[in-house]
């Protein structure tokens, strides 16, 4: 631990879940629409309609008879609202564990489960069917702890945690332009709007992973400053910054992503203009500046960049090799610096990523394709988890 690191001790704000709360990453989604409960010749249909499939499993309990369905995770919002039939009385859902859901379906006597799937391709979703059966035998499956041949393995597995603290690790997403700023756009999509919504998606996959908790600097259509934006990152303690573009060029035939780090030049006149622009008490992290003139406030930010310069190239590189390692495409010149506002956090790793070009065919498609889009959340994914470790290691060699 560097005498750096440790200056910079915590700030004031902290949003921690309130003890005992869970943060639900919302996996998946009921689609309404799509569900029903209906009498079929000799018993009941339920169709779950979701946004993906997801593991599940299920079981029978008995007094009073209810059937239960555990999934890894979705938001069953609004199931409430669904016309219930006969053997169902009531539907009532919430969170089962970090990570799992539950939904349990209250029964009005004993019930068999003579089908059950989970449709993985076209349009996904839960099916069931429950036919009646004689108490006897709904007390013997009730007794199993889980239903034979539906079963998935037990699903309290160990996350293997980051090596570093004891908390996830804080990732702020920066959803490019907003509100008044749509940035580029082309065939009335606008890149504010699809960096919010690939913003949401990397934060589910992040989430779901549970190695790291994530903060939007935005999460509507709405515009935010950009020093408001490297502000959020140090109010919630940030371990690291990725803000998010699509950008479009008037000439030219550029396409695929491109990671940009801080310029060097600019980080010279980026702590000029931090220290010209900025409260005192919001350049680094737990450091007072209020008392300092800009001089001392200057060395003080340079020194911090000079410590997270090199983890930023870090993070920079681990971005560009897993999306190269998911065969994604990049820029010819896939890893470049600039003098983005965004990127000028003296003490917080920074980068940011045009996922591509609006201007071209084909990233266009790319951007509009949630497959294309989740595959490159996972990728960034992969690359945060090496980064973290690596940096974990690198910095416990260099500690006194």
């Amino acid at each position: 631990m560097t005498w750096l690191r440790t200056l910079l001790a915590p700030l004031m704000l902290a949003l921690a879940l309130p003890a005992g709360a869970e943060e639900l990453s919302a996996l998946a989604r009921l689609d309404a629409g799509r569900s029903s409960i209906a009498r079929i010749d000799g018993g009941v249909e339920l169709r779950l309609g979701i946004s993906q499939p997801v593991p599940w499993r299920l079981r029978l309990l008995a007094d009073p008879p209810r059937l239960v369905i555990d999934t890894r995770e979705v938001d069953w919002t609004g199931v409430d609202g669904l016309a219930l039939k006969a053997p169902v009385l009531a539907l009532r859902a919430g969170t089962l564990r970090p990570g799992w859901s539950r939904l349990v379906l209250e029964l009005d006597g004993p019930q068999k489960v003579a089908r059950a799937e989970m449709v993985t391709d076209g349009t996904p979703g839960i099916g069931l069917t429950l036919v009646p059966t004689d108490a006897a035998s709904f007390a013997a499956e009730a007794a199993r702890p889980d239903l034979p041949g539906w079963a998935l393995p037990d699903p309290a597995e160990m996350i293997p945690p980051l090596p570093e603290g004891s908390g996830p690790l804080v990732v702020v997403l920066d959803p490019g332009h907003g509100g008044i700023d749509p940035g580029a756009e082309r065939d009335g999509q606008t890149e504010a709007a699809l960096m919010l919504t690939f913003a949401r998606e990397l934060k589910e996959v992040l989430v779901r992973d549970g190695r790291f908790r994530v903060v939007l600097t935005r999460d509507d259509d709405i515009f935010v400053p950009l020093e408001t934006r490297t502000s959020i990152a140090r109010e919630v303690e940030a371990d690291l910054f990725l803000s998010l573009h699509a950008d479009a060029l008037a000439e030219g035939d550029a396409q695929g992503a491109t990671v940009y780090t801080l310029a060097e030049e600019a980080s010279d006149a980026a702590s000029a203009a931090l220290a010209e622009r900025h409260d005192r008490d919001d350049l680094l992290a737990g450091v007072d500046l209020s008392d300092q003139d800009d001089v001392v406030a200057e060395v003080l930010m340079d020194m911090a960049r000079t410590e997270t310069a090199p983890r930023t190239e870090r993070l920079a590189a681990a971005v560009v090799g897993a999306i190269k390692a998911a065969e994604i495409r990049m820029h010819r010149h896939p890893l470049q610096a600039g003098g983005f506002s965004v990127l000028k956090s003296p003490d917080i790793p920074s980068v940011l990523l045009e996922v591509g070009f609006l201007s071209s065919d084909r990233d266009f498609r790319r951007l509009s394709d949630p497959d294309w889009r989740a595959k490159l959340a996972e990728a960034i994914l992969q690359a945060l988890v090496a980064w973290s470790r690596d940096d974990a290691a690198l910095r416990a060699v260099s500690a006194p």
